[in-house]
């Protein structure tokens, strides 16, 4: 079994813990608190899990991430490196699956917040989780660009979005790719090409899920 998601969730609380509770992050408005607080509560809370299906208990759910964020910050640091056992998101049986991209995206949050940001060398089977995640979310993301759309990832694979004829093409690894399809684009080393207009919209759309 792969730990990239142990893993990824061992680094971003230790770059937490380096940055402390108000560095910025890629997500606008939030903070490395703010972050933390969402990701313990998405490990310990399901009952918050409900506001992706009944939009109007959001308020719930944000209600229960500000007690949280308002914590000790290293309390909320250590309660993130050590999710419950029965969590539906983070126990030992799904944790690869639900928390791999996760964990990935976050990390990145952090450490993309910061001009002169490098991108990590990662595994070439992290890249391949990444990449088998974002067949998934790419497609479900890049249905709101309205237009037909290519996603490459050389020596990976590629996927295609609303028709065989893309008017647009994004080439890049599968981390950089999971970035893009999330909604961060600004922060995705990728190359976009193709229809210049389409390419703009794309560059700009809300693809976060």
């Amino acid at each position: 079994m792969t730990e990239y998601a142990r893993a990824e969730r061992r680094q971003l609380a230790d770059l937490l813990h380096q940055v402390g509770p108000e560095h910025p992050t890629v997500n606008a408005g939030w903070t490395t608190r703010d972050l933390a607080a969402h990701l313990v509560v998405r490990d310990r809370r399901p009952d918050t899990m409900i506001s992706v299906v009944i939009p109007p208990l959001a308020g719930h759910a944000e209600h229960v991430r500000l007690a949280k964020a308002a914590q000790p910050f290293s309390e909320v640091i250590q309660e993130l490196r050590t999710p419950p056992w029965w969590s539906p998101l983070s126990n030992p049986l799904v944790d690869e699956l639900s928390n791999t991209f996760e964990f990935f995206i976050h990390h990145e949050d952090v450490r993309r917040a910061t001009p002169g940001f490098s991108p990590r060398a990662l595994p070439p089977g992290e890249q391949k989780a990444l990449w088998n995640a974002v067949r998934v979310t790419g497609r479900l993301a890049l249905r709101k660009a309205g237009f037909p759309v290519r996603l490459e990832a050389p020596g990976f694979g590629t996927v295609r979005v609303g028709g065989d004829e893309p008017r647009v093409t994004v080439t890049g690894e599968p981390g950089e790719l999971t970035l893009f399809v999330s909604g961060r684009q600004r922060v995705a080393e990728v190359e976009v090409t193709g229809d210049p207009a389409a390419a703009a919209q794309l560059k700009s759309a809300d693809l976060s899920m």
